[in-house]
């Protein structure tokens, strides 16, 4: 284990894993063994990293291809403490990642409700849950996987080739974009009590696409955001919100 000077983290490196969100929840249920379980809170930043994933995941188990090259990442972290009144959690990590990558040029949209996107194709996903007893968040959970020289799938991108690279770029290289990830984490919860400001930065980088938002097989068009996560959506007079599901989970 180290630490990652100046952010606060510990960290777990693996050169190959299952899946970082499983060994994340081995991580804090050792910590829980160790007689830490009567913290009504988590104070400490974790993080496991992995140069490669055997079987990672996405939203709704969806298989997330985690070759080396790119960064492969699950963390755990203080948040607000209690529902509602904290900033959506998946909206406010989106925001500072994007924060970090147009740093480095990007012109980085928010894809709802867990992707990035460059130039209209993938860069990253994220898996956010908070963890809660009752209505009290414990702690505040994200998978994070980041295209960075690895090969990719049709469809998305990875930071060298959007930084003009065929493959290798040294921005886009698997510690370089551990800071970045990290830094975003923490903007993240630095601004989990500040719900409107992090809605109003995600709807700046909101992806809005010209023929339409698709579902239930009809189009609609994409007016922005809720606070709480929400994506609004307009047809004609018709108004829908669409939550975004599965991001919270009870711990023990």
């Amino acid at each position: 284990m180290t630490a990652q000077p100046g952010l606060g983290w510990q960290l777990r490196r693996l050169p190959v894993c299952a899946s970082t969100e499983i060994e994340l929840d081995r991580w804090l249920l050792q910590r829980q063994d160790l007689g830490r379980a009567v913290e009504p809170r988590l104070q400490a930043r974790l993080a496991v990293q992995a140069r490669r994933q055997r079987f990672g995941h996405g939203q709704q188990g969806r298989p997330w291809l985690s070759p080396p090259g790119g960064l492969w990442l699950s963390a755990a972290f203080p948040w607000a403490e209690a529902l509602p009144g904290s900033a959506a959690l998946g909206l406010a990590v989106a925001v500072g990642l994007a924060r970090q990558l147009e740093a480095l040029g990007l012109p980085v949209q928010l894809k709802w409700p867990n992707d990035l996107l460059v130039q209209e194709r993938k860069l990253a996903g994220l898996l956010p849950r908070l963890r809660l007893r009752g209505q009290q968040i414990r702690w505040a959970q994200v998978g994070v996987g980041l295209n960075g020289c690895n090969r990719v799938p049709p469809g998305a991108i990875s930071v060298a080739q959007a930084l003009g690279a065929r493959r290798h770029h040294p921005q886009a290289r698997p510690q370089r974009l551990l800071g970045l990830v990290l830094a975003g984490l923490n903007w993240a919860a630095a601004h989990a009590d500040q719900p409107e400001a992090v809605r109003r930065a995600a709807e700046e980088r909101l992806w809005r696409p010209a023929a339409g938002w698709r579902h239930d097989g009809q189009l609609w068009q994409v007016r922005g955001l809720t606070a709480d996560g929400r994506l609004r959506l307009a047809r004609g007079d018709q108004e829908l919100d669409l939550q975004r599901q599965g991001f919270l989970d009870s711990a023990p």
